[in-house]
């Protein structure tokens, strides 16, 4: 087992007297990563290449470089004047994230990679290979504030916040992973992003939507993705969700719910003890009337937990009390952290649950399970917790985003 010494200021997140971390909502405060291209408009692009004394067009071709050829070489950019070249990668294009492993599973149709930043914090995302597109699944955060119980990140605790340039380099280097043909289908295009790694996303609500601005804005100032195709959860942040609405950005909205109940959503996600079961569908309502964009529900069945039938009869008709044809619900099967005394609901229970909310009328497909044997899948994502700077090595499981999971809405993840 590796273990590293701990970044100056790093701190072990604050716990309950049973020694579970505490919601942590702010992050920690942390020296800012080095200005990057991404961070920036188009106009301020060009404005800091004017600064090097570089005409401000030059930006856009940087840029598209960057976007288009997904490189941050200067040995590539052969339109731009070669004693120009390294002073602007210097400036707008500095490595913000490197890898320290590459772990393949699902015949190498998944691939989870473990990244560096420059402060030594540790993030992963999952790259994943469908016959019909590609997916990463990105961080937002290094660790995660939200303390879910059942998730290994939520465990970690909040180490920081990545910025919107950190977020994209996870983008841009799985596009070119995907062109290189790094996957078992060999080259093709990335088409689809799920925020649904490391981190809560709406709590570093700005570098997430600035990051989607980049990745759906057509070059040179973005990847040119569509809207649809990205995804991003919450544990349910409600002013966050509501916010998120009025940018009016066609993104599928996914709500972390696992419980119908606020009793049990009370244990199960902490941030319930804020924001109620009914508030946070009642934003998640709102998020579809403002965008007309369904709204995925994720539900980790839990055995003995959260999987009763009654709680599948009462999700339903909290749905349904809000209107019809607005929602989509993805049960996904616990997947096993260690040390965790949960575990997957049994195969008869998980269908009676799933013929409750068709019965009801409510859209609900199980979501199958990717790289569950690379701790890549659902709940699994903890950035080799043995590495994480300030964290004790005995924190080592594994786990995607607090209460959220590592795919798409579709439920084939």
């Amino acid at each position: 087992m590796t273990t590293t010494t701990p970044t100056p200021g790093a701190a072990l997140p604050a716990t309950t007297p049973d020694g579970r971390p505490k919601l942590q909502m702010a992050a920690p405060r942390r020296g800012k990563p080095p200005m990057h291209l991404a961070d920036l408009t188009s106009a301020e692009r060009k404005a800091k290449v004017a600064e090097l004394g570089i005409p401000g067009f030059r930006a856009d071709q940087l840029s598209r470089h960057y976007f288009t050829h997904f490189t941050r070489d200067a040995e590539q950019m052969s339109d731009l004047p070669a004693a120009a070249r390294d002073e602007m990668v210097d400036a707008l294009l500095p490595e913000l994230i490197t890898p320290v492993r590459t772990m393949a599973a699902d015949g190498g149709k998944t691939l989870k990679t473990l990244w560096s930043m420059h402060d030594g914090a540790k993030v992963e995302s999952v790259l994943m290979e469908y016959r019909d597109r590609t997916t990463l699944c990105v961080s937002s955060q290094a660790g995660c504030g939200m303390a879910c119980p059942f998730c290994a990140t939520g465990q970690l605790g909040l180490t920081r916040n990545l910025s919107t340039a950190e977020i994209i380099e996870q983008v841009r280097l799985a596009a070119a992973a995907s062109r290189d043909g790094l996957t078992s289908r060999g080259p093709n295009r990335l088409s689809n992003v799920v925020f649904m790694g490391m981190g809560e996303p709406l709590a570093n609500y700005r570098a997430v939507v600035d990051s989607v601005r980049r990745m759906i804005n057509p070059a040179p100032d973005g990847f040119g993705l569509s809207a649809r195709n990205i995804t991003v959860s919450t544990v349910g942040l409600v002013p966050a969700m509501r916010k998120l609405a009025d940018e009016k950005l066609p993104v599928t909205l996914a709500l972390s719910l696992h419980a119908p109940d606020d009793e049990l959503r009370d244990e199960l996600i902490p941030i319930n003890s804020r924001w109620k079961v009914a508030e946070a569908l009642d934003a998640a309502r709102h998020y579809f009337e403002v965008t007309g964009r369904r709204v995925s529900i994720e539900y980790a069945l839990i055995r003995d937990m959260n999987d009763h039938g009654w709680r599948a009869t009462l999700l339903g008709d909290e749905l349904n009390k809000r209107g019809r044809g607005w929602v989509h619900v993805n049960p996904i099967p616990l997947n096993p952290t260690p040390g965790s005394k949960w575990t997957a609901s049994d195969p008869a229970v998980e269908d009676e649950f799933v013929a409750r909310l068709r019965h009801a009328g409510i859209p609900t497909t199980v979501r199958d399970t990717r790289g569950s044997d690379i701790d890549g899948a659902c709940g699994q994502l903890a950035a080799g917790a043995e590495d994480q700077p300030g964290r004790p090595a005995s924190r080592k499981t594994t786990g995607a985003t607090a209460g959220t999971t590592s795919g798409e809405q579709e439920a084939d993840r």
